[in-house]
């Protein structure tokens, strides 16, 4: 069980180093006021609506353009080292006693305590296996 749940906390842990230093874009397409598309990782496609560059510059007609995108950037760490210079008196404190319980954690007894050594059996007047004729086979 204890292993089983080391790789599961090593495997989550693993996940958040992983989605703490990964940046990623959300692209979003709006058609007016509503949403229409969402991205992530890459450029959403659109509705269909925006407007076409006129083919000639003789007579055209400018109109508002009803779509908009919008991107959303979110930054990862870039710096995963702690810098361990200067630990203060409370730190220091803390790093002492997590170590000592954790070391005294897996401290197994050196000899095995039973509370019966101490005691004599009891003294056998009759055999009572042969009394009751019960025997083991």
């Amino acid at each position: 069980m204890k292993q089983v749940f080391h790789k599961i906390m090593s495997f989550l842990m693993a996940f958040v180093v992983l989605f703490s230093t990964m940046s990623f874009t959300i692209d979003m397409h709006y058609c007016g006021d509503t949403l229409v598309e969402t991205a992530v990782f890459h450029k959403a496609k659109g509705c269909g609506m925006e407007m076409q560059n006129p083919s000639s510059t003789d007579c055209a007609v400018t109109k508002k353009n009803c779509c908009t995108d919008e991107q959303i950037t979110i930054e990862g760490q870039d710096e995963l080292k702690i810098s361990f210079d200067k630990l203060t008196f409370d730190q220091q404190v803390f790093i002492a006693s997590f170590i000592s319980t954790y070391i005294n954690l897996f401290e197994g007894l050196n000899e095995s305590v039973s509370s019966y050594e101490e005691y004599k059996p009891p003294l056998v007047i009759r055999q009572i296996f042969k009394l009751d004729e019960t025997y083991l086979i």
